[in-house]
Order: C-alpha cells, then sequence, then structure tokens
C-alpha cells in the first residue's frame, strides 16, 4: 500500500500577545520542522485586513519559506486570483519557481479574502466574475514558451507550475474538472458540499496537460496533544476565533479556554462545530483513528492538515503528532 500524502496549511497566525513579526517567525520554524516530519506541501493562504493573519502577500511569505527549507514543496493555497491581474500572479510564482525549482505550488481561489471594503482598497470591481477566464490566462503564462506572444511573463513562462483549483462549493470542482486540474476542498471550514463536490470532479475530470487523473486534496483541522483534555482545550482557541470572525469581530487569535460555552454561547458554539465538523481531536491514537476514518470514508488523493494554536510550542507538538499518525494511513484502494 501507498502511504497517503500529507501536507500542511498555515495562516501564519498572529496570536494575543504576540506581534506579526513572531507569527511570521513562527511560520518559518513550523515550516522547517515540517519538512523533517514528511510534510508533502507547506501552503499558506491570502487574507487581507485581518489582525490576526499574517500571510496578506502570500508570495512574499513564501519566498522566505522556501529560502528557510530546503525540499518541502511549498505554496499558496490560496491565492485569491480576483484580487491580481494574471499576469502579476504568473510573474510573481514564476519567479518563485524559478529561484526554487519544482517546489513551487499555485492553488487559486475564487473568493477576495477580505470584505468590501477590501475589494475597493484593492482596486476590485465586486461585479466582475473572470475567474475561469482568468485560471486560463495564468495558466498560459504559465506554460510552454510562447516567442511570438504579445505579452508573456518573464519570468513565469516554461515554468509549468502545478495550478490547483481551491474551493468550497460545486462551482470549483466542476472548473477543475473542466480544466484538468487537480482540486482542493475547503472542508476543513466548509464541510456541506464535500461530497457532492468530490463526486461532480471524479465523474467529470478531463485529461488535460496538467494531470492524467483527477488528484483530490481535502483539508483537515488537526488539534492533538497527549491527553483528550488537552487537546480539547487547545481546540478552543479555533472555536472562538471562528464565533468572533461569524460575528463580526476578528482580532488576533485567542488563547484557549477551560469553558468555550461561557465564552460564546452553546448555540454559537454548535453552529461554529458544525462548520468546523471535519476536524480530528484528541490523543494520538484518537486523532488516528479519526484521520483514518475521514480517510475512508471521503477517498482523498492527498490530505491537508491545518488548525489555529495559541502556543506556537503545543501547535509544533500536534503537528508532530498528526505526522507521526499519518505515516500509517494509506491511499484508499480503488474503488
Amino acid at each position: 500500500m501507498t502511504q497517503l500524502p500529507y501536507s500542511l496549511l498555515d495562516l501564519s497566525p498572529v496570536p494575543e500577545g504576540k506581534t506579526a513579526a513572531d507569527a511570521i517567525a513562527a511560520s518559518i520554524d513550523l515550516a522547517q520542522h515540517a519538512e523533517g516530519w514528511g510534510y508533502h506541501r507547506f501552503w499558506m493562504a491570502e487574507h487581507h485586513n485581518m489582525p490576526g493573519i499574517a500571510s496578506a502577500a502570500t508570495a512574499v511569505l513564501l519566498g522566505l519559506i522556501a529560502q528557510k527549507t530546503r525540499s518541502i514543496r511549498v505554496g499558496a493555497g490560496g491565492i485569491m486570483l480576483p484580487n491580481h491581474a494574471p499576469l502579476t500572479v504568473a510573474e510573481a510564482f514564476g519567479t518563485l519557481a524559478t529561484a526554487f525549482p519544482d517546489r513551487i505550488d499555485l492553488g487559486l481561489g475564487r473568493a477576495p479574502g477580505g470584505d468590501g471594503a477590501v475589494v475597493r482598497a484593492l482596486r476590485r470591481d465586486p461585479m466582475a466574475d473572470s475567474f475561469p477566464q482568468d485560471v486560463v490566462e495564468l495558466l498560459d503564462y504559465l506554460g510552454p514558451e510562447r516567442p511570438g506572444a504579445a505579452v508573456r511573463a518573464l519570468p513565469g513562462e516554461g515554468t509549468n507550475v502545478p495550478v490547483w483549483i481551491l474551493g468550497s462549493s460545486l462551482f470549483g470542482a466542476q472548473l477543475a474538472a473542466h480544466l484538468g486540474l487537480p482540486y482542493a476542498f475547503a472542508s476543513h471550514f466548509a464541510p456541506d458540499d464535500l461530497d457532492q463536490a468530490l463526486a461532480i470532479y471524479r465523474e467529470r475530470f478531463r485529461p488535460s496537460p496538467w494531470g492524467q487523473r483527477p488528484r483530490a486534496m481535502m483539508a483537515v483541522n488537526v488539534f492533538a496533544a497527549e491527553t483528550s483534555a488537552e487537546a480539547a482545550r487547545l481546540r478552543t482557541t479555533m472555536q472562538l476565533a471562528f464565533a468572533r470572525l461569524r460575528t463580526g469581530q476578528p482580532g488576533k487569535l485567542p488563547a484557549p479556554v477551560d469553558d468555550i460555552d461561557a465564552e460564546i454561547g452553546q448555540p454559537m458554539r454548535q453552529a461554529v462545530d458544525r462548520a468546523l465538523q471535519v476536524t480530528a481531536v484528541g490523543t494520538p491514537a484518537e486523532v488516528q483513528g479519526q484521520l483514518a476514518g475521514l480517510v475512508a470514508q471521503h477517498r482523498p488523493d492527498e490530505i491537508i492538515l491545518t488548525g489555529q494554536i495559541h502556543d506556537h510550542a503545543a501547535r509544533l507538538r500536534s503537528f508532530e503528532i498528526a505526522a507521526e499518525v499519518m505515516q500509517d494511513i494509506h491511499l484508499p484502494a480503488a474503488a
């Protein structure tokens, strides 16, 4: 049996009491550890105007991560393409791929990564929706050299940076299948359409120069510790942060609490837990069982783990435990 590839998604969280500089240093440290723990990819995501996330300038931060690591793949999970001209993205990731050959990934999202004020500040048209056309344009820039083209991505063309479509709905699954691109589903915060999206993607996939078969990744939150109680306490950070985001009160990543219901109320906690239901939490044995169950149910080709944890040492240990248990989880046999 083949071991299931496992990767890591980091938002470079800024914990309460810390600065963005602390968060960036912690992300570099996490990436270096992840490389040693066998993680296949280290991805970061574009978010704007959020005091608790330091990965707004995603390509810049990825360059720092790639420079401080040796072999782990480094990429965006993702770049919010509506915020950028495809040429700009191709040049940025083409530059990264030129500096770090065969190590760079480019995941593309359709959301703005911020609210209406962010959209206006980015000088984007909120009514425009040219995502499919922009993806195709970007693929052309990163593909084979085009000496006669009026506009070329230099650096960029010929790098063939692997492009992933990211999604939390059926739209991304359909687009990824139509273009023959790998697909990553944001099940860590929007699990409702997971099964249907994966089914549509696999059924409709059309082989392309970028892939001859479907390749689906699912995202899972993980909170692992030596005891169930400690893991559950670590998880309260993300529950509290998600509740604050939903009520329009984003801030730095909160410290864990002993009683999450006392902080946000049981109805909100239940709503948050529904959104974050694709989560493994507990001891190493418990996390292994939960991850194995998710893999058996959804049959991903790869899993990407994430988890907002306030204390950096606890975050390192959680991802270390996750890597240890993933060593024994294998690709499902073909149906």
